[in-house]
């Protein structure tokens, strides 16, 4: 039987570097779904970044562009300075709107533009941050049927983010960052 899931979002914040290479590495080349993450990152980001993850990730990491297919079995993360949305047609679309949450990009942007084109397939995912950026995005996935995970902030680097997206009542399951990509293995 074929999972129900289509794609899984992440939003990190502060402490992001390290929790990413801490968890993407545990996900195995054959990982048969997209992963989209938003990291808060500055418009003049460089590719350090990417080439760092690429190094230590079984997937290939990939910075989409305007347009960019979204395909199974690759980690996507949004550009600094560009809000990154799921359109319709499984295509990516960057947008240099106003910042949310004082971001861009911004985590509820991906979610909820996520939520609106994956529905029930769709795993949302909340580490470590410093603001509420994610919040809304989560209840978006959750009223939509999606499940939805926050870094237990017990754990996280920095707990705020985590803690409110908890406060949201959105969460399904409250996990250490090391039990997130098996969880999700499971649920596949």
């Amino acid at each position: 039987m074929a999972s129900k899931f289509k794609a899984i979002v992440i939003g990190v914040s502060a402490g992001g570097f390290k929790a990413l290479h801490s968890m993407l590495p545990m996900f195995s080349a054959q990982f048969p779904l997209p992963i989209i993450i938003v990291q808060h990152r500055n418009a003049d980001a460089d590719s350090y970044f990417i080439t760092s993850l690429n190094n230590v990730c079984q997937m290939p990491v990939k910075e989409p562009l305007d347009k960019t297919k979204i395909e199974p079995g690759n980690i996507y993360i949004s550009p600094g300075g560009y809000h990154l949305l799921v359109e319709k047609d499984y295509y990516f679309s960057l947008s240099v709107d106003m910042p949310v949450c004082y971001c861009r990009p911004s985590i509820d942007v991906l979610f909820e533009s996520a939520a609106e084109v994956f529905g029930s397939g769709l795993v949302g995912i909340i580490l470590t941050g410093a603001n509420y950026d994610g919040s809304n995005g989560i209840k978006a996935i959750k009223s939509l049927g999606g499940i939805t995970i926050a870094q237990n902030p017990k754990t996280a680097e920095v707990n705020y983010m985590p803690a409110c997206a908890i406060k949201t009542n959105a969460i399904d399951h409250i996990l250490n960052l090391d039990e997130i990509p098996g969880f999700i293995e499971k649920i596949l």
